[in-house]
């Protein structure tokens, strides 16, 4: 209950002061509300690319890797496209030839794409990204059907003219129609719908094409249309949980390509295994140098207003100097003037954080195309303790000295 009495009184001073003192208080919370700002807005900005790229990556699995002619580059030194450019492109019967001996797998497709390929439906028409593609490819990748269903093994094996048509070509090859057992054009031929992927809407990247514009068809079928003159193919590859890092399903991969193409032992690999992840940590890279610039450009906003608020502390000590007199005079412990200068720094730092905090929200409205800004409950809770940790800071030594003011002096003072 003293306690309670104790930090109401200490909550009544700081407000009395911040109040009474409208304009010097405004300005010392500036340098705190740009920092918070600058601080929370990087990591709001941050935290909503990560969540974009981590939903673009996940249309390309988790636990997978792709078997291709072409290393994937993330800035790691020159790439020797030259040597690169002999390799021979990975095949069907290099697929067929893994599917039977791979132990380590999974799931493991072959697939290829044909972009801008015109789809139509009657009157209607668009540009498509076809996509041909083996059975197992809802293990290796997420495909969400709002409509319909996915391919049967039947339907993949004998390569039936059937298609998975992702949102967009269904609102523009059907419109206000069910497009589930409808026929659409595909280079002349029909194709029957099967299904439609839930809309994923724009993405800053689409590793594998934008789901919402592609045609998913059987590999058979796809193979008709577009490999008479260059039949070659991605294959992808999921591993099990229990293979940490994927180290033995890359381990037997490369035992097995190399075993195939004749590859002595001293010759170099003349295939590329390649991972999503190493995407994803090339990007987090680019996202750690940013919060970092994040956290430097607002600690110098941050420390300016540190600097403020100590200087209103001490000159509020000064101001109540009487008052501080006057408390000690009547039994006030040192800790109580210690609680009520230091509640005081606190509360005047929060108001600054929550201002900046309240910015960042206004700012989650903004339209930036593709990304969408979400302030989260933690980035409120890391600005509100920035704030507090910084009032502390500042107000540590102000409040110090006025508890140990003696009460006789601080009486007679003026």
């Amino acid at each position: 209950m003293k306690f309670l009495r104790q930090t109401y009184e200490s909550f009544r001073f700081a407000w009395e002061a911040l109040r009474s003192n409208m304009l010097r208080t405004m300005l010392s919370l500036l340098g705190v509300t740009i920092g918070i700002f600058a601080i929370i807005a990087v990591f709001t900005l941050v935290d909503s690319l990560e969540r974009n790229v981590r939903d673009s990556l996940s249309f390309i699995g988790d636990k997978v890797v792709y078997v291709q002619k072409w290393p994937w580059s993330f800035g790691g030194g020159e790439y020797q496209w030259w040597k690169y450019f002999q390799r021979p492109e990975p095949t069907y019967k290099e697929y067929r030839f893994l599917s039977t001996k791979l132990e380590n797998a999974k799931a493991i497709v072959a697939m290829d794409f044909k972009g801008r390929v015109t789809v139509k439906n009657g009157n209607n028409s668009m540009a498509s990204l076809i996509q041909g593609t083996t059975f197992e490819y809802n293990i290796i990748s997420d495909v969400p059907i709002d409509q319909g269903r996915y391919f049967t093994q039947q339907e993949m094996d004998v390569g039936r003219n059937v298609a998975i048509i992702g949102s967009d070509v269904a609102d523009n090859l059907f419109p206000g129609q069910e497009p589930v057992g409808k026929s659409l054009k595909i280079n002349s031929l029909n194709f029957v719908v099967i299904g439609v992927q839930h809309k994923k809407g724009e993405s800053i990247i689409n590793v594998g094409g934008n789901p919402d514009i592609k045609c998913m068809i059987p590999y058979g079928a796809f193979s008709k249309m577009f490999h008479s003159l260059n039949p070659s193919i991605d294959i992808a590859i999921k591993g099990y949980d229990t293979d940490e890092g994927l180290l033995e399903l890359e381990s037997e991969i490369r035992g097995l390509m190399r075993t195939r193409r004749g590859l002595r032992p001293l010759q170099d690999d003349n295939f590329a295994i390649n991972r999503p992840e190493a995407a994803a940590q090339a990007i987090s890279g680019i996202f750690i140098v940013l919060t970092l610039a994040g956290w430097v450009i607002g600690g110098f906003s941050i420390l300016i207003g540190g600097f403020g608020i100590a200087n209103i502390m001490f000159v509020s000590v000064k101001e109540r100097t009487n008052i501080i007199g006057i408390q000690k005079s009547l039994g006030a412990k040192n800790y109580v003037i210690l609680f009520q200068f230091l509640f005081e720094a606190i509360l005047l730092s929060l108001v600054g954080g929550l201002a900046g905090i309240f910015l960042v929200y206004l700012l989650s409205f903004m339209s930036l195309g593709s990304l969408e800004l979400q302030l989260t409950a933690a980035n409120i809770t890391l600005g509100l303790g920035v704030s507090s940790v910084i009032g502390i800071l500042a107000g540590i030594i102000p409040a110090f000295s006025a508890s140990r003011l003696d009460p006789v002096i601080a009486i007679r003072a003026k």
